[in-house]
């Protein structure tokens, strides 16, 4: 069998990584990372299988991808620093349950309808601002700051030590923990600005009324008075919310708006009949996932599509590439806005992982594309810096993304 065109953190790869999806799911859909105990996981009936099987895989990271000295792809086994603290995200049940139940009721479609008209108001202005300007990067001055305004909002932080600039950086600094294209030496840089993230929350934890209707902050702070979350897990729990919640919308808008100026048709017909827009946005999470994937571990010996699989191997889900399946989708690589069952995709997880945020991500990216696309009457890709991504196997967030709008 011929290799993949490639390998995963090849720069060209993360920038466009159609070719080396497609060819996993043709030739190896669990496919072992070379000198590595990774595998990844890229066709839908596979991903959606594992992610049934949680008495084989947990969610538990234990280890996370980077690059070696030699630059080819490593795994850290994060368990020789002991254990750490698994909550939301990466815990299993029964404590993924308990942790979910506290802070989910926080997150419900009935405060993001509250909080609308709030993040309305957020997107009409920096869009304003923005389109005066003419040329602008969309990423600095719209798609970023936006949902970290409204998930300071949500969370309840008390904001007279910091600025919405410190939370994005300690957001992306998180998420880039897992970019996989770091050496060891960034990561330990990383770690500490995660410390760092860490420490804020912690107090704002501390400084927290214990109730719910104050906040997620609020909610996550009566879990931890009525001994739901130990101290260190509420802490825990917060960065990850941090992170996933500036992350996953950024990521969104950011892919939508790029399809949105590389498609004028497109955008005409949406700003014609901006019903389209949830539809669009659907889209967009199916071809271009925010998060790319998750990392499961193996629990027993096991195995996955005719793979055997080992205690201790580590997994990436590829949600990016499930949702691309020929096998599921017609015509997998193209956007349609009439597909019968919108949200059959796994942009945000799937299974008792789905993303909590989800609503919230879905309700910024729609009031933000709806003013963009009421504030202007064409913008289209900047031709002298076209736009590129993060350099993270990861998150599917734009570095910069150059436009000009009229």
């Amino acid at each position: 069998m011929a290799p993949p065109p490639g390998s995963l953190l090849d720069p060209s790869t993360i920038q466009d990584p159609t070719a080396f999806r497609a060819w996993l799911r043709a030739n190896a859909p669990v496919y072992r990372v070379p000198d590595t105990p990774l595998y990844l996981v890229s066709t839908w009936d596979l991903v959606t299988e594992a992610l049934g099987r949680v008495d084989d895989f947990s969610s538990n990271l234990n280890a996370l991808l980077y690059t070696g000295d030699d630059g080819r792809p490593a795994l850290f086994d994060m368990t020789s620093l002991g254990a750490s603290v698994q909550t939301l995200a990466t815990a299993d049940p029964p404590t993924h349950t308990v942790h979910r139940r506290a802070v989910f009721p926080s997150l419900m479609e009935r405060k993001m309808r509250e909080l609308e008209g709030f993040a309305r108001a957020v997107a009409a202005d920096l869009v304003e601002r923005a389109v005066a300007a003419g040329r602008f990067d969309a990423s600095r001055v719209l798609v970023d700051p936006l949902p970290m305004t409204v998930l300071v909002e949500i969370l309840g932080l008390r904001m007279d030590d910091v600025v919405i600039d410190d939370l994005l950086a300690w957001a992306f600094d998180g998420t880039d923990l897992l970019a996989g294209t770091n050496s060891l030496a960034r990561m330990a840089e990383l770690s500490e600005r995660a410390a760092e993230a860490g420490m804020f929350l912690a107090d704002q934890l501390a400084r927290a009324v214990p109730d719910p209707e104050t906040g997620v902050i609020g909610a996550v702070a009566r879990g931890v008075a009525d001994g739901l979350f130990t101290p260190e897990e509420g802490i825990g729990t917060l960065v990850i919310l941090l992170g996933a919640g500036g992350e996953s919308t950024s990521s969104l808008l950011g892919s939508a708006v790029r399809f949105l100026a590389e498609q004028p048709d497109l955008q005409d017909a949406l700003r014609t009949d901006l019903d389209l827009v949830p539809a669009f946005v659907e889209e967009v999470l199916r071809l271009e996932a925010p998060f790319t994937g998750h990392y499961r571990c193996v629990r027993r010996p096991t195995e996955l599509g005719g793979v055997t699989l080992e205690p201790g191997d580590s997994m990436f889900l590829m949600w990016s590439s499930a949702n691309r399946d020929p096998a599921h989708f017609d015509a997998p690589d193209e956007l349609r806005l009439d597909r019968p069952n919108p949200r059959d995709h796994l942009g945000f997880g799937r299974g008792i992982h789905h993303c909590v945020g989800a609503p919230l991500a879905r309700m910024e990216a729609r009031v933000t594309l709806e003013e963009l696309l009421l504030q202007t009457t064409r913008f289209t890709l900047d031709p002298e810096r076209p736009p590129a991504y993060v350099n993270s196997m990861f998150v599917r967030r734009h570095a910069h993304l150059d436009l000009l709008a009229e």
